[in-house]
């Protein structure tokens, strides 16, 4: 399956507020990052549109947040797809996998993909997370019909208290390739008028799919609107650009060839002797490296001289001699 990306579309993210700072609204155009990771990890149909949307909703939950926060969510469910895991940071950057690339059952009564038949039933797990927290925040609920969308919304509603309305779509071409894919995450925030929420609940129940807006050519900023329709956008919309990734290179490799490292040097070389290369994937971004015997080895031997050259200073410590002071007050 060749994958195409829509030609001219760009991707990104756009926040608004409704006038009088009532509604939250955030819309996201996916298009290219979904058609990346199809790409990546050489997705079917069906799994193209349970990892996309879990992607997406990442995205959505991710950003605009504290500065170099991460969320992580985790659908875990019985279904042919197995575990699906998405990871988004402030910055727009998303990554994810799903342990059963290959699985796509057969479509629903209505000829959609079955996306909640793929997921099945489980567990969602989130974990918001951020370097200067000393512990994650996690939230757990049921899987309410592996949907997606429907369960990020009853997450964000049990586990955070957030009054909101969420929507995701991935849409696919007669070659199975990513048409669209977007979506949208509105938030009522305090103080919000009933007037202003039965107008949207009107606009939320009578507005098409993410999907049939976004092939009719609508962009976030458009959306936006039929979003808010009567109730007015406030100016200044903030903007992020999502991409699919990154595992940086250097980091990356970092990670790896201490991963191979703990396999020690024996079984590093009887691989390589047996398969004449060994040969590392990441889950997250697919990307492959090569390890030789000799990196492994200056690897391990730079690993042990940096272990004694810190047992040495710890020695040197101990050893040091120790003075008291002994202070009165009256």
């Amino acid at each position: 399956m060749v994958v195409v990306a829509a030609a001219g579309r760009e991707d990104y993210l756009l926040r608004s507020l409704s006038e009088g700072a009532e509604v939250s609204v955030l819309v996201a155009d996916g298009t290219k990052l979904v058609a990346e990771a199809q790409r990546r990890h050489k997705l079917a149909p069906t799994a193209t549109a349970a990892m996309g949307r879990s992607l997406l909703g990442a995205l959505l939950m991710g950003s605009f947040r504290k500065e170099d926060e991460q969320v992580q969510i985790t659908f875990q469910g019985n279904g042919p797809a197995g575990s699906i895991l998405a990871i988004a940071d402030t910055r727009g950057n998303v990554k994810g996998k799903i342990n059963n690339p290959a699985a796509d059952p057969p479509l629903r009564p209505d000829g959609k993909l079955n996306v909640g038949g793929a997921v099945g039933q489980g567990v969602l797990a989130v974990v918001r997370s951020h370097p200067l927290e000393p512990q994650p925040y996690t939230g757990m609920v049921p899987i309410v019909s592996g949907e997606i969308a429907e369960d990020l919304a009853n997450y964000l509603v049990d586990s955070e208290q957030t009054n909101s309305a969420l929507g995701l779509g991935v849409s696919l071409d007669r070659d199975c390739n990513v048409k669209s894919a977007g979506g949208w995450l509105v938030q009522i925030l305090p103080f919000c008028s009933e007037e202003t929420l039965v107008q949207l609940e009107k606009n939320l129940t009578t507005m098409p799919s993410i999907t049939a807006m976004l092939n009719e050519g609508l962009d976030p900023e458009a959306v936006t609107e039929r979003i808010l329709e009567g109730l007015g956008v406030m100016p200044g919309a903030e903007r992020v650009l999502p991409k699919y990734g990154p595992c940086e290179e250097e980091t990356l490799k970092k990670r790896m060839i201490r991963a191979v490292a703990s396999l020690g040097k024996k079984e590093v070389a009887d691989i390589i002797a047996q398969e004449g290369k060994l040969e590392v994937t990441c889950d997250l971004c697919q990307q492959t490296y090569n390890f030789s015997q000799e990196e492994v080895d200056a690897y391990l031997d730079a690993q042990h001289s940096e272990h004694e050259e810190e047992a040495e200073e710890a020695e040197a410590e101990a050893s040091a001699p120790v003075s008291s002071t002994n202070t009165s007050t009256a």
